[in-house]
């Protein structure tokens, strides 16, 4: 089994567009077979909006032949479940005809590349563009009633399960081939009375190296059957960048797959499907579970320096306090916000401002990276997200940042730019409010992108700390491209409450839309500071992060 670091090449499958009776049960069935292979590429994309095309594209990835194959109409619920169930037991293709005399030159061509000589048609399925695949195509129609299906295919379908509206996709995923059920929408429809019977299909090796990733859209359902009848492992998910979904990236780390298909047209408008289905293949999780930061987690965050309570309230205990201590500001949180995974979170100062220019003349004390690292890795194992603070004094950001290589290159931290203590040369710290330039933060954004998706890394939070907008000027042409980034805007106004959020007005108006926001409430410095109950209903829109210092 190859290993998750085998770099993920694509390949884009795309489709462009009265039986006799036999009631002796001696009698012969004949046989037929069915050949599966395993994709060549590591990552193949199925993405076709049409669910006939997205069917016979499936079965193209999975199948070299099937003389047997299932056949539905596109639209026809109960037909397609059923279908799905008779498909899943044989181990043969689902593929679908198009309603209403639609052209179906993809499902006939399908089936001819099979070399399909009998399908199954289900339902309201005619099965008439089998006599155009092979001249020897035979059609065995049945209605979408679990005894006929049963009776025409040889399986046991006893058992039966009732298929809520939409829920046929994960219906379908959850099918086991050895002992399918009956899936239904509605009530079962009446037997017809004695049914022909398909050949005996001796099934093929089961692809269990092959993972199917589907979005659930109503274009993938056919193509779900396909996949279990291939004996391929399928994976429903909600979201179709496969670092948004914890599940995903726990499956894909304890279980490599030797190859992937992605199956839904929402993987059409994913840019970087390749390195990011790497990244979540590497298992590793941020705090709170997946490899995206917002929406699905909130933080809240302890700000200071380790060993220093005059910088925050993180360095007025140890560790080991501040890893309780961060806990307990992020519990009263939890009933407060329902759509998200509170976590915990450090926001270390790692380099700072100073009085005094140093030995190396930037007005910036930084402290080694490793007298950082046992705060850094207590949290992570707490489960506590981190972000390295840096005020740069006059050197810049990216050679600070440089220095914190070793910690970035965790899955678990990220990098705030404090410009209030950038300065330019000539200045000192107090004399004026620091600023950085938009380029300047701009090359943040490509180092700290590039590093985390080199070392395949979970999505990293990137804070600009701001209170006045001359901070960063030109902040509209901020870089929001690098999904490896969650890059956020962190409102640090301190006193009162009407200044505060007069500050929080004026940032939002003077920023790109894809960027995400910080709240800052001081312990010393607001008259009043919020309760967590005020915060989320006053700060609006709501932050994803809220600090305390």
């Amino acid at each position: 089994m190859r290993a998750p670091t085998v770099p993920f090449a694509l390949v884009v499958v795309l489709l462009a567009g009265g039986c006799a009776s036999i009631t002796d049960e001696e009698a012969t069935r004949g046989s037929a077979g069915a050949v599966t292979s395993v994709p060549d590429a590591r990552l193949t994309l199925v993405a076709d909006e049409d669910p006939v095309a997205a069917a016979a594209s499936t079965s193209r990835a999975l199948f070299d032949t099937a003389e047997v194959a299932v056949v539905a109409r596109d639209g026809d619920t109960a037909g397609t479940l059923l279908g799905a169930s008779a498909a899943a037991g044989l181990g043969v293709p689902l593929l679908l005809e198009p309603a209403g005399g639609g052209d179906a030159d993809a499902l006939a061509a399908e089936l001819e590349r099979l070399g399909t000589t009998t399908v199954l048609a289900v339902g309201e399925a005619e099965g008439t563009a089998a006599s155009g695949a092979t001249a020897s195509a035979a059609v065995v129609a049945v209605p979408a009633a679990a005894e006929a299906v049963a009776a025409a295919t040889g399986l046991d379908l006893g058992e039966t399960r009732q298929v809520e509206d939409g829920g046929g996709p994960a219906a379908v995923a959850e099918l086991d081939p050895e002992q399918p059920v009956a899936l239904l929408s509605g009530d079962d429809a009446p037997p017809a009375g004695d049914v022909e019977q398909l050949p005996e299909v001796e099934r093929a090796e089961p692809l269990d190296g092959t993972l199917v990733v589907a979005t659930g859209g109503a274009a993938t359902l056919a193509g779900i059957a396909t996949a279990r009848a291939a004996g391929a492992r399928v994976h429903v998910t909600a979201t179709p960048d496969p670092r948004g979904d914890a599940d995903l990236v726990g499956l894909l780390g304890e279980e490599p797959p030797d190859a992937v298909v992605t199956l839904g047209p929402e993987y059409t408008g994913v840019d970087g499907l390749e390195w990011k289905l790497a990244t979540a293949a590497t298992g590793r999780q941020l705090p709170g579970g997946g490899q995206l930061l917002f929406p699905g987690h909130f933080l809240v965050a302890l700000y200071g320096h380790p060993g220093s309570g005059a910088l925050g309230v993180l360095g007025e205990q140890d560790a080991a306090a501040s890893v309780e201590r961060a806990r307990a500001h992020a519990a009263p949180y939890e009933p407060l916000v329902t759509d998200a995974t509170v976590v915990p979170a450090f926001e270390i100062i790692a380099t700072v401002a100073s009085e005094f220019a140093g030995p190396d003349g930037n007005y910036s004390t930084e402290v080694p990276a490793e007298q950082l690292r046992p705060w850094v890795e207590a949290a992570g194992e707490a489960g506590i997200y981190v972000v390295i603070d840096l005020q740069p004094g006059r050197t810049d950001f990216v050679a600070q940042a440089e220095q914190y290589r070793s910690l970035l290159e965790l899955p678990h931290v990220g990098l705030a730019l404090d410009p209030e203590w950038r300065l330019a040369p000539g200045q000192v710290h107090l004399s004026q409010i620091g600023s950085v330039s938009i380029d300047e933060v701009n090359q943040v954004v490509a180092w700290l992108a590039d590093l985390t998706r080199a070392n395949e890394l979970p999505q990293k939070l990137l804070v600009l700390h701001q209170f006045q907008v001359r901070m960063i000027p030109e902040r509209e042409r901020l870089d929001t491209s690098r999904d490896e980034l969650a890059v956020m805007v962190h409102a640090d106004g301190q006193g009162g409450q009407g200044d505060k959020q007069t500050t929080w007005r004026t940032l939002r108006q003077t920023t790109p839309d894809a960027v995400w926001w910080g709240w800052k409430n001081f312990y010393d410095e607001d008259a009043p500071m919020l309760t967590p109950e005020e915060t989320i209903v006053q700060v609006s829109p709501r932050p994803q992060l809220i600090s305390y210092q």
